[in-house]
This record gives C-alpha cells, structure tokens and sequence, in this order.
C-alpha cells in the first residue's frame, strides 16, 4: 500500500477564494457552548469542527479565521475552554470549537467528562464534514495527537491536519517537521490527504482555509 504524500494545500482557486471571503466577511455569530449532546444546535446545516491540544493556537486561528479578535477566547491558561463553543457562519455553516486536549493540570474528572463528551460528538454528528486537526508546527504530532486521530479514524471522521504557528520556526525546522506530520499521518486512514500551513499572526494559510470551509459539499 503507497502511503499519500500529505503534500501542502494549493492556493485556492479564484471562485472558491471568493467564496471562503464572503463566507467570513459574512454574519458569524456565538451559538451556544455544550456541555452535554442533548444541548446541541439542531442539525441543519454543514459544520466543521476544530480540535487541538491546548495551546496550539487554536482560538487565535478562529479569530484569523473570522476576522474578529476576541470571537475565540484566547487564553494563557490551558485547558479553559470546557465546552463545544458553536458559531454560525450565516446560515449555511457551523464552526465548532472543541475543548482543548492533553492539558495536564485539569482535573482528572473534568478530562474524563471532556473525553466522553468529545467522543459522542465525534461519533455521532451526522451533519459533521470535517475535523480540523491543528498542530503546532514548532513541536510535530504528539502521542495525545495520535489519540484524537485514531478516535476520528474510528468515527469516520474524515480530518484535515492544520499546522500553526509556522511563523515560529525555521525553514529547515518546518521541513523537519512536514516529514514528521506526514509519516504519522499515514497510519490514519480518514486522514484527509492534504496538509495546511497556517500562521495566524502573519497570515498564511487563512484564505486557504476560508475557502475549504465555504466549498465543503
């Protein structure tokens, strides 16, 4: 079996660059933070979910995302987001922020009740395209990342790697790196074959990512 070379995302095409811009110059509104399934929003449209270990960046990465700084709650404290937040994207999207994983100083119970609930939402949201795995670029995959990737696979799931913060390293770190990602990812077979680069002080990698959430099908 040839593995897939997990190469990096093209730019994106001008009508689907129009379309992530629109999309995110568009309304984008806090739903609702969930900390039970029962209290999820209806399932009526397309969503994508993002996950990552704490303090990858991830709440920065929405708020490059939508343009909007304090949309996300950034944090110095690890581990403070505890529910699934839902924005909408107008109303054909929902971005989903799930509670950061591998925090140690959490409590145990309270990363016991994240686990289960992270898990039910992975295997059972039917209207979920995508999961964006976000990893920062200055340390690789991890084993906590290799869990959250097995549960996708698991789920069925289907995720696409994020790397952030790659305004943080060196050219040749980066590379390193790449080389890293891609040999874990192949092992995961709901692993989405392309990579994105992301930095969201910078810049990089925004657009493209803008406009593989507005052309999910």
């Amino acid at each position: 079996m040839t593995s897939l070379p997990f190469p990096l995302s093209p730019e994106p095409e001008d009508l689907a660059r129009e379309a992530g811009r629109l999309l995110f110059a568009g309304p984008v509104d806090f739903v609702k933070g969930v900390t039970t399934m029962e209290a999820l929003p209806p399932a009526d449209r397309i969503e994508v979910c993002f996950a990552g270990r704490s303090n990858v960046g991830k709440s920065s990465l929405i708020n490059a995302l939508t343009g909007r700084k304090s949309l996300a709650r950034a944090s110095n404290t690890p581990g403070r987001t505890q529910e699934i937040n839902y924005f909408a994207l107008g109303d054909s999207r929902y971005m989903v922020d799930l509670p950061g994983y591998g925090y140690a100083e959490a409590p145990k119970p309270l990363v016991e009740r994240w686990q289960r609930l992270l898990k039910s939402y992975l295997a059972g949201r039917q209207t979920l395209r995508r999961a964006f795995v976000l990893i920062d670029t200055r340390h690789g995959i991890k084993a906590v990342d290799n869990e959250i990737l097995t549960l996708l696979d698991r789920s069925a799931v289907t995720f696409q790697v994020v790397l952030t913060k790659a305004d943080k390293v060196s050219r040749a770190e980066r590379e390193a790196v790449l080389d890293q990602v891609r040999g874990a990812l192949s092992k995961h077979p709901a692993a989405f074959p392309e990579l994105v680069m992301t930095s969201s002080e910078k810049g990089d990698g925004i657009e493209t990512l803008r406009a593989i959430i507005a052309t999910l099908a």
